[in-house]
């Protein structure tokens, strides 16, 4: 080992250029390799947590679209209820009984020929936040009736207001079933 050292000093005493000249091979060392991988490691780990919360934003985001949407035909149905257009019981809230019907529609009293529908969606969206695929998409939404409390939401007869079931926190700090 000490004949290793010396021979190795003797070169650089002699020669110490031979070492500043590259390879005549052609190709990167070792440690050349290891820290270009410490660069990459460093710099992924850094976009992985961006990327992830560029991806929650985004689910947010389309979770209030949903939700707005939602909210406005509940809304829009109820109003029709609440105008005539829609039959509705003398003792009922004029909220919907289920998502499907604001897709499906429902006749028009106020057409003459009772062929016309009102529709309120085209299509329920989906809770983005849920992972279930097999759920269809109303299934996906926790439903509050008109006669529930808004502590402890119930389906029911109607439904007033829909809300996420995830049990997530948002970025500002609040679950999703409370947006």
């Amino acid at each position: 080992m000490n004949t290793t050292l010396f021979n190795l000093a003797k070169v650089l005493l002699t020669r110490p250029k031979a070492l500043l000249q590259p390879s005549k091979l052609g190709g990167f060392s070792l440690i050349e390799l290891m820290v270009t991988l410490a660069i990459i490691a460093l710099l992924a780990s850094a976009v992985l947590p961006l990327s992830q919360l560029a991806i929650q934003r985004s689910q947010e985001a389309e979770l209030k679209t949903a939700l707005r949407t939602l909210r406005n035909a509940i809304d829009a149905y109820k109003k029709a209820g609440d105008e005539g257009r829609i039959e509705k019981a003398f003792d009922a809230s004029g909220y919907p009984p289920s998502l499907e019907i604001l897709a499906e529609g429902v006749l028009d009293l106020k057409d003459l020929n009772n062929k016309r529908k009102l529709k309120f969606l085209r299509a329920i969206p989906r809770d983005p936040m849920q992972a279930d695929t097999t759920l269809s998409n109303a299934q996906t939404w926790g439903k509050r009736s008109y006669d529930s409390d808004w502590n402890a939401p119930q389906s029911g007869e109607d439904i007033y207001d829909v809300y996420s079931m995830s049990p997530k926190k948002a970025i500002n700090g609040l679950f999703y079933r409370d947006w």
